[in-house]
């Protein structure tokens, strides 16, 4: 396997990295050193981090790539180098509905993140400082061209399957529309040809949130001082858009703060809701970068399949697999079931095999998260199949 691995130590530019991240340099676009963007930025140097399980088969036809959703890393799940529960422990290892004794996966830390993929909170090679404002604009598309790029490095031209959900869900579309006859399955989870306008707006907001804090500084601030205020309440709008309202009312209705959690403060937190999203909240801010928070949202709010064809549609029929399956929430606010949709019926207009998954479940856009017993068994029955 070809493969230019490097290793890093964690810091301030690298928030998540574990024993079990693996660091791949990309090769640059047109004979130079540098990876060009799809919006005209260059960057001179690209580095991405991801995590794998299983093995690779002699033919090199049973690797899996997944892309994860905004606030992800790349560890997945567990493994012998790091056995922390993953994001998707549920999902993928040994028998598991994504199953590591048939399959080679890998999940990618996204380009513009901060889990040890080259990003705003990276070295700027021409400055020996963080990029932070200077990191050039970036897409859903890029993303989907580093996980290509990652894939030649180890030696990869077929995948058997792309999965994503959430952003991933999107790059993992960019991916299939970019690169149509390099993979053979594609696993779509609430996520959507294009940003509807309501979605635009609460990410737009959240943006303006971080931006408006003072210690942001246009993109340029301390890594030791970060805009902890804007990221905090960013962060609650969007874990609040995150859910469905009946998971909110069944989890917490209207439950109060115990008096000896209290201090007597004006306005201070009362509801257990208020609770949940404030300790939710400070945990994220203290593994995740604002600029790439700013970076990721805006990039999925730019996504536009018409954008490959003229109309969604004409873009979708781009996409040559042999297989598709689509799953959808019928809760999510996020993502509308009627995306999900979308995507579906464009890919039969096209031709394409298609399975569309409609899931109701209580948990909104987050039930891939955490509704083992609705994803497991179709993903477990599409790939058996």
């Amino acid at each position: 396997m070809a493969e230019n691995v490097k290793t890093l130590h964690p810091s301030r530019t690298h928030f998540g990295v574990t024993a079990a991240t693996r660091y791949a340099t990309l090769i640059g676009d047109y004979g130079t050193s540098d990876f060009v963007l799809r919006r005209g930025g260059r960057l001179p140097e690209v580095t991405m981090a991801y995590e794998s399980w299983g093995e690779l088969s002699p033919n090199n036809d049973n690797a899996i790539l997944i892309f994860t959703g905004l606030s992800a890393s790349a560890h997945a799940a567990s493994s012998v180098a790091n056995p922390d529960p993953g994001w998707w422990e549920f999902m993928i290892g040994p028998g598991k509905a994504i199953d590591t004794d048939r399959f080679y996966v890998i999940c990618v830390n996204a380009l513009g993140g901060c889990f040890g993929s080259t990003g705003p909170s990276s070295i700027n090679p021409a400055t020996g400082k963080p990029y932070g404002g200077d990191f050039p604009e970036l897409t859903i598309e890029d993303m989907a061209k580093a996980g290509h790029h990652l894939l030649h490095e180890l030696g990869i031209d077929h995948l058997h399957a792309v999965i994503g959900p959430s952003m991933g869900g999107m790059v993992a579309l960019a991916y299939a529309l970019q690169y149509p006859d390099e993979f053979d399955y594609l696993i779509s989870i609430s996520a959507a040809t294009r940003a509807l306008p309501f979605t635009i707006a609460m990410r737009s907001l959240q943006r303006e949130i971080i931006r408006c804090d003072p210690k942001w500084n246009e993109g340029y601030y301390d890594p030791d001082d970060e805009p902890q205020s804007g990221m905090l309440l960013a962060r609650k709008l969007g874990l609040v858009s995150y859910r469905a309202a009946e998971e909110w009312h069944q989890r917490f209705d209207r439950a109060r703060v115990k008096k000896e959690r209290r201090k007597g403060e004006p306005f201070e937190i009362e509801f257990e809701v208020e609770s949940y999203l404030d300790y939710n909240a400070h945990k994220f801010v203290g593994n995740f970068d604002a600029n790439s928070y700013l970076y990721l949202s805006r990039a999925m709010d730019w996504f536009d399949v018409a954008e490959h064809g003229g109309s969604v549609n004409a873009g979708l029929a781009r996409i040559h697999i042999k297989k598709a399956l689509i799953i959808g929430v019928t809760t999510d606010i996020l993502f509308p079931i009627e995306q999900q949709k979308e995507i579906a019926e464009g890919l039969i207009k096209a031709g394409r095999n298609v399975e569309f998954q409609s899931i109701d479940s209580i948990n909104g856009h987050d039930a891939f998260l955490v509704d083992r017993d609705h994803f497991s068994p179709i993903i477990t029955d599409f790939f058996a199949a």
